[in-house]
């Protein structure tokens, strides 16, 4: 009976051995597939860091390459043939722009703002800045009904340039007549401490010159 009992268990353990080899003969695949994938986005991952790297650096190089040029309409030339997407397209923007200005071509050097502004690819700080710098290098070419349009989303609360944006308000309000609005601009930049020291010596110098020789 012994002797049975003990053939029966060899049996079974052999049969479930079978089971589980065929199992694993079924199913191999899987540890194998995992494996792949693993190596195979590593791989990716690699690669495709590899690749940003290479970008950035071939952007840099040809950034470096045509602020270079001594003569501004030949840098802006030059900036203006370098590829640039995504963030690095903002600062790109921003020194084409800057470079235009300075060799005079206001009007192409505002274009390029504009469209920096209106990209709404870049971040609220990259727009906001453009906007800024295009009103800057306009100035009085701009009405200054149109001026205070344009700084309306600019100088609200949380906009990332809102100090600049209210002393930018306040000049556009003396140019339209409006110097009491102005002065209370004005008043409200000189009294906050979040402001710089440079701006708050620019709005009390302005405030002194709308009081006038006899300081009303």
């Amino acid at each position: 009976m012994g002797n049975t009992d003990s053939f029966i268990q060899e049996v079974s353990e052999e049969v479930r051995r079978d089971r589980m080899f065929a199992l694993m003969r079924r199913w191999a695949w899987i540890p194998v597939l995992v494996v792949l994938l693993l190596v195979g986005g590593a791989a990716w991952f690699e690669w495709r860091r590899a690749q940003a790297r290479a970008a950035a650096e071939a952007f840099g190089d040809a950034l470096e390459a045509a602020l270079g040029e001594a003569e501004p309409g030949a840098r802006a030339a030059a900036l203006a043939a370098v590829s640039a997407t995504g963030p690095s397209a903002a600062p790109k923007a921003l020194l084409e722009a800057a470079t235009l200005a300075e060799a005079g071509e206001v009007g192409a050097a505002a274009e390029v703002l504009a469209r920096l502004a209106a990209d709404p690819g870049q971040s609220r700080v990259w727009r906001d800045l453009a906007a800024l710098r295009r009103l800057l290098i306009l100035g009085e070419q701009i009405p200054p009904a149109e001026r205070l349009e344009a700084l309306a989303p600019l100088s609200a609360p949380g906009a990332p340039f809102r100090p600049l944006a209210l002393e930018l308000e306040a000049y556009a309000r003396i140019d339209a007549g409006e110097p009491e609005a102005a002065r209370a601009i004005l008043e409200a930049l000189v009294v906050d401490q979040q402001v710089t020291a440079g701006l708050r010596l620019r709005a009390g110098q302005v405030m002194v010159a709308l009081s006038g020789p006899d300081g009303d």
